[in-house]
């Protein structure tokens, strides 16, 4: 009896201290809440307001790192130019076995990539890659002059130096600012290409080649015509490369994420 006793005097005594350990965990987790929404808001805010010295608050680069892809806003959703287009990005490569090369099929690396947002309340920062890839490097050829895109669309992938003669020859034309954006452009979705292309088709390959396009969506005033239909896709033509890749890229953990992508966005 004795023994009873004590034992639910040990549980009446520990409860309290039970409660006080709830209590102090979930107030530890409310206050890494509110401070990670207060930081999220005052990010947001520093993000789409107009350029000031107030970003400077954020050192380097961490504020963009932090809002893009996944956090991204602007007022282009918005009267009067509201976003009216869907950007695609299509990749295949050269692959060359005992001697022998063959083109790939194009893989659609948008579709693969937009599956990751179905169903999925926080999807990865993956989920957006190939859309910006190739909505920036749109734009970046299209402040090209016309010589200059005549340039890019050749094939570019034999020697080391491919990308510094593509280069020379594009600065024949104009030397300025253009041309040193385009080249960052193209060689982000150039290393981006080129892991899509291992993931797709194993160690083999040895060229790859992108297409970035963009198609309008139908315009607004004829939103009721049912024969009304989307405008042309515009594609920018590029021509073949060599491979690139980035130090800190993984083929192995692209190709786990990647591959998931083109199986779902194919049934």
């Amino acid at each position: 009896m004795k023994l009873h006793q004590d034992a639910s005097d040990h549980e009446e005594a520990a409860q309290p201290v039970a409660r006080r350990r709830l209590g102090a965990v979930k107030r530890t987790v409310t206050l890494v809440a509110v401070l990670f929404t207060a930081f999220h808001v005052f990010a947001t805010f520093l993000w789409i307001a107009p350029s000031s010295p107030l970003r400077d608050v954020v050192p380097g680069n961490a504020l963009q790192s932090y809002m893009i892809p996944m956090f991204g806003q602007s007022w282009s959703v918005f009267a009067p130019e509201p976003i009216n287009g869907d950007y695609r990005l299509q990749i295949r490569a050269v692959v060359t076995t005992d001697g022998e090369a063959h083109e790939t099929e194009w893989v659609d690396a948008t579709a693969a990539e937009l599956t990751m947002h179905t169903h999925n309340l926080f999807p990865p920062r993956a989920a957006m890659t190939a859309n910006d890839l190739a909505s920036r490097f749109k734009g970046a050829y299209d402040k090209l002059d016309q010589e200059q895109k005549d340039v890019v669309a050749l094939g570019y992938y034999n020697g080391d130096d491919w990308r510094d003669r593509m280069e020379a020859a594009l600065r024949e034309h104009s030397d300025d600012a253009k041309v040193t954006n385009y080249m960052a452009m193209e060689r982000l979705i150039t290393a981006y290409s080129t892991q899509v292309a291992y993931a797709m088709w194993g160690n083999d390959v040895t060229q790859v080649q992108f297409a970035a396009s963009r198609q309008n969506v139908i315009p607004f005033d004829q939103r009721h015509d049912p024969d009304a239909k989307r405008p042309e896709v515009q594609a920018v033509p590029i021509g073949w490369r060599g491979l690139v890749e980035e130090p800190g890229q993984s083929r192995d953990k692209f190709a786990e994420i990647f591959l998931k992508g083109v199986e779902e966005s194919s049934q």
